[in-house]
């Protein structure tokens, strides 16, 4: 099944963006290891959020859904019954895999679909044996499955190489006030530092305590308990991205309600890069409206160190741009759901752009006419939203395999966008 996304005229009209899936992830295994009772409002109800709760469930919290929000009572860390099926979530796999290891001695494997069993883990493995737990990947390769072996976490000095994901850093923050004795974390070369910043920020909410030098060191007392709280989800920015920039190509008005700047998001950048472009966004009380003539929007060169999903979205913009845009730092987007720089330059060549691969990013050049062709988003969700991009700018739209990925993380981005007057039909 092929989804064709086409427009006869502007956009226009109001959406509310699904909730963060980052402060998801975080908020609820946070409540998870927190004394007492919690409740997330407004998380994200999707396919890599859903396997949280459920690896949450797995070492005993409880969980009681509500609509609109998660009723959480925390616990020490119990042993799972089963395996824990991360799905396709990089994040689950990865918070869970040094939170397990404080749990009662014994052992646990951590694995996921084909997609999850290719992304690496050594880093975080490493790390985790310097912190006395032996943790490692079942086939050799520093991939899941992944096996712990559990009764708790020593504690002391660690080293890790930050530049492949922020992940493994969170991950350590999360777990380590659980550890024995006190821990140093040595980072070098971190990426996507805002992430790291969500954690921090909920951490702190839930009363625990991290000292920092910069992005290169972190240091965490031992002892330490996470403390029941509420707290709300923002709406996503990674997701409003995709809307902003829809309405940048096609032209016409829209407003993005529910947006919480007070949060770190390091892709609310989007709007940073926008106004580069030569769009008009502005900002309201919880929202953002993007205006645009539909007209050509001017190229540049982006870092998105920092911001890597933001790659898709950017690539997608680049191909209205009257001069070529270069995307530049985003090395670790090769670590995601799938080689998203390979895979954008792959798919976005077979519509008539002239595309330069790079180490760590793209140079894409100014295309006067793109042409139709099947696109394949290769079970990528953040693909599939950005290859919709480019069917928009082709008349009747191009046909982009991969809607059944939407559920990571905007289950309604195609109800949506046809919601401010754009088109779907599948074939």
């Amino acid at each position: 099944m092929a989804s064709r996304v086409f427009a006869d005229g502007p956009l226009e009209g109001a959406v509310s963006v699904p909730p963060s899936k980052s402060y998801t992830h975080r908020a609820v295994l946070m409540a998870s290891l927190s004394e007492g009772r919690s409740k997330v409002s407004n998380p994200l109800s999707s396919r890599d959020t859903n396997a949280t709760v459920d690896a949450c469930a797995a070492i005993g919290a409880g969980i009681e859904r509500g609509n609109g929000f998660i009723e959480i009572t925390g616990t020490s860390p119990k042993l799972p019954d089963n395996v824990v099926n991360a799905e396709n979530s990089g994040t689950t796999l990865r918070f869970m895999t040094s939170t397990v290891s404080v749990s009662p001695a014994g052992y646990v494997v951590l694995t996921g679909d084909s997609s999850l069993r290719r992304r690496p883990m050594q880093p975080l493995l490493d790390a985790l044996g310097q912190l006395g737990v032996e943790a490692w990947s079942s086939r050799g390769g520093g991939c899941a499955p992944i096996i712990v072996k559990t009764g708790g976490m020593r504690g002391g000095a660690a080293s890790i190489r930050g530049d492949v994901s922020s992940q493994f850093i969170s991950s350590l923050l999360i777990s380590t006030p659980l550890a024995k004795s006190d821990t140093t974390l040595n980072v070098a070369d971190a990426v996507s530092r805002p992430y790291i910043e969500m954690t921090m920020r909920l951490a702190a909410l839930h009363g625990v305590k991290i000292g920092r030098e910069g992005y290169r060191r972190f240091s965490v007392e031992a002892g330490q308990g996470y403390k029941s709280v509420d707290f709300n989800v923002p709406a996503d920015f990674s997701s409003a991205s995709f809307i902003m920039a829809a309405t940048a190509v096609v032209g016409g008005k829209v407003k993005i309600e529910n947006l919480d700047a007070s949060l770190p998001q390091g892709d609310a950048r989007i709007t940073e890069i926008l106004r580069e472009m030569g769009v008009k966004v502005s900002e309201g009380d919880h929202s953002l409206t993007v205006e645009s003539d539909g007209g050509p929007l001017e190229g540049g060169k982006f870092n998105l160190g920092d911001t890597p999903d933001l790659l898709p979205v950017v690539s997608a913009l680049a191909l209205k741009c009257r001069s070529p845009v270069e995307v530049v730092g985003t090395a670790h987007a090769r670590f995601k759901e799938t080689d998203r720089i390979a895979i954008v330059a792959k798919e976005i060549s077979k519509i008539g752009v002239k595309v330069e691969e790079r180490e760590d990013g793209l140079k894409i050049s100014p295309v006067k006419k793109l042409k139709k062709a099947r696109m394949d988003a290769h079970d990528d969700h953040r693909m599939f939203m950005a290859f919709a991009l480019a069917s928009l700018l082709i008349p009747g739209g191009t046909p982009v395999v991969g809607a059944d990925s939407l559920d990571v993380s905007y289950p309604t981005f195609l109800e949506d966008i046809k919601r401010l007057g754009a088109k779907v039909e599948e074939e």
